[in-house]
């Protein structure tokens, strides 16, 4: 971060100073893990389910951090934040704020961010949504704008209203490119995360059915995504998905200059002859106003196509040749975990973790992926290790039936459904094909894994893939664990 006096803290979140008299100096992160502090840094005190920050307000000082960040008065240097209003309150709905100190010190942290943000002179905000995708395209965008200029990208998906200010302030005198990740659990978040650091261009993937079961339509989920484009400036730039109509109508909503990119033909920014190596990795030519660049992608599965178009209309944007931003793109690798990571073990059982989440849309895709791996070469054996898409809401049942009979029609080789949630996957696919043992539900991991141990066979291709919070990595730590017993 750039460095601060309290004082200036204190302006900025609207808080008061306590135990201070505004001359200390932060100069280090700004962290609201006490492990990650570091000596001149601030220290965010977050209720948790668990713990308070609040609590750790000693330890923190003791760890390097100048004050504390906080709702209420603590055993340390600090800037009081200001309480929000119920309404506030409501839509941040943090798990354990039982009296809105977790949402207060959010907004004062916010307001910290957009702070430094209007500070920075020479500073570009890129800010990227969609229903899946985001993770990987904001990896790929932070990859082809560093060549043009220092980039700050958020770890993972660091996405909402801690993770996004936590980025922001990542931030110092030399960063040219903020590329930002924008989720949203309901109307007015990504609107929210937008005034916290306003963009000058925005990306939108795709309107699937993530989250459908709180939004209650992909018309309402495109309503939202289409804040991020209603927030450009004049001068900003919007990158739409021509291959995605609620995407591509958004260019109504926005006064920015519209840049449309995927296959369709209307595309500026645009993808021809579209191949798929053995693994699955894509590789075309690029095709822009300005020349055509041939990109051949280090990543796993065709979908990540269009995130790289997105990627290097970015970098074109910022100065950056079709050329130049191929070159990136071809020399880009999978920074987050657990997203299409592909591993084969010593007896060629390759492993395709794709554990971190799942929707409909994020697992067709992975189940093309698979599919295209194993029709490589000799023919490989596929296995689709499959566990609960969360959040659709009334459509579960026919979302979850849908992808059971897409494993079949694409003539995966087995699938494991895990848990009793994902029931109707191992319905649908036995509905579909008529399987008998092709198709088989678990009760967890353990039974997974066990079965997978004893089946699995020297050249099968494993894919690994549900919703986080059913955990399903652990499949997938346990097969690859074996290949250094």
């Amino acid at each position: 971060m750039i460095p601060l006096t309290l004082a200036e803290i204190a302006q900025a979140t609207g808080g008061r100073l306590h135990r201070a008299d505004g001359t200390e100096v932060v100069s280090g992160p700004v962290e609201f893990d006490t492990r990650q502090l570091r000596p001149g840094g601030l220290f965010i005190a977050m209720p948790g389910s668990k713990v308070d920050g609040h609590d750790f307000a000693a330890q923190a000082l003791a760890q390097g951090a100048v004050a504390v960040l906080a709702a209420r008065e603590v055993d340390a240097p600090a800037v009081i934040v200001p309480a929000v209003d119920e309404a506030h309150r409501r839509s941040v709905a943090l798990l354990g704020d039982r009296d809105g100190s977790g949402a207060a010190v959010l907004a004062g942290l916010a307001r910290l961010a957009r702070h430094v943000v209007d500070t920075l002179d020479g500073l570009t905000v890129v800010g990227v949504t969609g229903s899946s995708g985001k993770t990987s395209t904001k990896d790929l965008i932070a990859q082809v704008l560093t060549p043009l200029g220092a980039t700050v990208a958020p770890p993972g998906s660091f996405n909402n209203e801690l993770g996004h200010p936590w980025t922001v302030l990542r931030a110092d005198a030399d960063t040219r490119f903020l590329a930002l990740e924008l989720s949203a659990r309901g109307p007015g978040h990504i609107a929210a995360l937008c005034d916290t650091a306003p963009p000058r261009i925005g990306v939108v993937l795709n309107v699937g059915t993530a989250h459908v079961g709180e939004f209650g339509s992909r018309e309402a989920i495109a309503q939202t995504k289409g804040e991020l484009v209603e927030k450009l400036p004049a001068d900003g730039v919007a990158i739409l998905n021509a291959d995605d109509p609620l995407v591509a109508a958004m260019a109504a909503r926005t006064q920015a200059r519209v840049v449309l990119v995927g296959e369709a033909l209307q595309a500026h920014v645009r993808a021809v002859d579209v191949h798929l190596d053995e693994q699955a990795r894509p590789s075309f030519t690029m095709v822009t106003p300005n020349g055509s660049a041939d990109v051949t992608l280090a990543l796993h599965g065709a979908h990540h196509v269009g995130n790289a178009l997105a990627a290097a209309a970015v970098a074109i944007e910022l100065g950056a040749t079709p050329q130049e931003a191929a070159a990136a793109l071809s020399g880009a690798q999978r920074v987050s975990a657990r997203r299409m990571e592909v591993t084969t073990r010593a007896d060629g059982v390759t492993v395709l973790n794709d554990s971190f989440n799942a929707n409909p849309e994020s697992m067709r895709a992975a189940l093309k992926a698979l599919a295209t791996m194993a029709r490589a070469g000799n023919r490989r054996r596929s296995w689709a290790v499959l566990g609960v898409m969360g959040e659709l809401g009334d459509e579960s049942v026919a979302a979850h039936d849908e992808i059971g009979r897409l494993a079949v029609r694409l003539d995966i080789n087995r699938l494991v459904v895990v848990g009793e949630q994902a029931a109707p996957m191992h319905q649908g696919a036995s509905l579909e094909g008529s399987w008998g043992e092709e198709s088989v539900q678990v009760p967890d991991v353990d039974a997974a894994v066990a079965l997978l141990r004893a089946e699995l066979a020297p050249g099968d291709v494993v894919l690994v893939k549900a919703s986080k919070a059913a955990a399903l990595w652990r499949v997938a730590d346990a097969l690859l664990a074996e290949d250094t017993q």
